[in-house]
């Protein structure tokens, strides 16, 4: 077993039951590869030169190794899976048992150490699409009816936008989409993204 710097918060990841040696081979990879570890947004974060690389995902019917900038990578062995509909950058290999881990180390080592040199070579993901995204009528006119509102909204990053119009598009009652943007009114209005995140 490798020895690592102890942190009490990739500690209390680590030693959740569930999924607790797929966590801990997926960990002993990406810092074989020379990674930087740390907690962010409640997951197992890896980063290079201070760009993130790869996060540890443990959700309830899988555990996946997340690529930030997944897209770009070459996939030979079509591993790679977006984790949402309207995922555009990260990219997952998802995993159900430990085994699945240890029997493709050494593929995952060469999607890591491709995902390095992407970051080292500062490559970047074309978002363009997020830009496109068409409004739902109601925020439009919340946004209008509103300068506050509009400055606080448009003062957001282009991640935290789309969440919000893709969370009130997502809607098919006018109705819900006009509660679920009074309910986004105070996160937004604290530059917050989605769910005060």
């Amino acid at each position: 077993m490798t020895m690592y710097d102890t942190n009490p918060k990739v500690d209390s990841l680590l030693n959740k039951p569930e999924w607790h040696e797929e966590r801990k081979a997926l960990r002993d990879i990406l810092l074989g590869c020379g990674l930087t570890e740390a907690v962010k947004w409640g997951k197992l974060c890896y980063s290079c030169q201070g760009g993130n690389v790869a996060l540890i995902f443990g959700l309830k019917h899988y555990c996946a190794l997340g690529f930030f900038k997944g897209r770009l990578l070459n996939d030979p062995q079509r591993l790679l899976v977006a984790p949402g509909e309207h995922s555009q950058a990260m990219r997952q290999i998802r995993f159900t048992q430990v085994r699945d881990i240890t029997e493709r180390a050494g593929t995952l080592k060469a999607y890591l150490l491709e995902a390095i040199e992407l970051e080292k070579a500062g490559a970047k993901v074309d978002f363009s699409e997020k830009r496109e995204l068409t409004y739902p009528e109601e925020l439009r006119s919340a946004l209008e009816r509103d300068p506050v509102l509009k400055a606080a909204f448009e003062a957001l990053t282009p991640g935290r936008q789309r969440g919000y119009i893709l969370h009130v598009g997502g809607a098919k009652h006018s109705s819900t989409r006009s509660s679920r943007i009074e309910k986004c009114l105070p996160d937004i209005l604290a530059g917050k993204g989605l769910n005060g995140r």
